[in-house]
C-alpha cells in the first residue's frame, strides 16, 4: 500500500502525529523516510478536506527542530567517543574521512551546514548530532535548526499542496515519480559526500606520505 493510500485510512490526527514523529526521529538520527511522508501528507491534504495542510506543515517544522535539537543533545553529550563508536559500527558512513569532511563544513559555513543540512537527505539524519558533537554553539544552532526547519517542512508542504489542487489526478497517476525524485536526490547527496570523503582521505594520506620522509 502507497504511503499517501495508508494515510488517507487514518484519522487526521494520526496523520499530523505521524509526520511529526517520523520526521522527528529521523532528524534525530534515525534513518527514516521524513521527505517521503511530509511529500505524502502534503498532497494527502490537497485531497481531504479533513486534513489541514497548515496543521501538517506546523507538525513538520516541530518535529524537524525537536529531533535536531535532541540529536545535537546526544552528539554534545556523547563527544568524541560518539564518533569513534559510530565509525566502528557504521564504517561507510562515520569513517575518519567523512568526520573529517563534516568538520570542514561545519567550519566553514557554519550555521549555513545546518540550514541547508535540512535539505540533503543524508545531512538531514546527521547535521543534530555532528553539531553538538563539533562543538557548534547552541544558540547558532537553534537559529538554523529553526530556520531550515520551517523553510523546509513548510516550503515543501505549500508547494505538495498548491501542486496537488491543481493537478490532483495527474499526480494520482504519476505520484511515484515523487519518490523516484526523492530517492534520486538522496543518491547524489551520498555520491557528493562520498566524493568528498574520498577527496578528504587522499588528502590525508598524501600529507602522511609527505611527512615520512621528512621525518627520516
Amino acid at each position: 500500500m502507497h504511503v499517501q493510500e495508508w494515510l488517507d485510512t487514518v484519522p487526521a490526527a494520526a496523520v499530523y502525529a505521524v509526520v511529526g514523529l517520523v520526521i522527528g526521529l529521523e532528524s534525530l538520527g534515525i534513518p527514516l523516510p521524513g521527505e517521503i511522508i511530509l511529500v505524502s501528507a502534503a498532497l494527502l491534504s490537497s485531497q481531504n478536506a479533513g486534513v489541514n495542510p497548515v496543521v501538517v506543515g506546523a507538525c513538520a517544522t516541530a518535529g524537524a527542530v525537536v529531533g535536531d535539537s535532541l540529536g545535537y543533545a546526544v552528539g554534545r553529550r556523547g563527544g568524541r567517543p560518539l564518533l569513534a563508536w559510530l565509525g566502528r559500527r557504521f564504517p561507510r558512513h562515520f569513517g575518519e574521512a567523512h568526520v573529517a569532511t563534516a568538520e570542514r563544513s561545519f567550519r566553514r559555513w557554519g550555521m549555513w551546514a545546518v540550514f541547508f543540512g535540512r535539505f540533503i537527505a543524508l545531512l538531514r539524519i546527521f547535521a543534530g548530532p555532528l553539531a553538538g558533537v563539533l562543538r557548534m554553539p547552541y544558540w547558532k544552532f537553534l537559529v538554523a535548526n529553526v530556520l531550515g526547519g520551517v523553510v523546509w517542512a513548510g516550503g515543501t508542504t505549500a508547494v505538495i499542496y498548491y501542486v496537488g489542487v491543481v493537478a490532483e489526478s495527474w499526480l494520482k497517476r504519476f505520484s511515484w515519480l515523487g519518490l523516484v525524485a526523492a530517492l534520486l536526490v538522496g543518491l547524489a547527496s551520498v555520491l557528493v559526500l562520498r566524493y568528498r570523503s574520498r577527496k578528504a582521505e587522499a588528502a590525508l594520506r598524501a600529507a602522511e606520505a609527505e611527512a615520512v620522509p621528512a621525518a627520516e
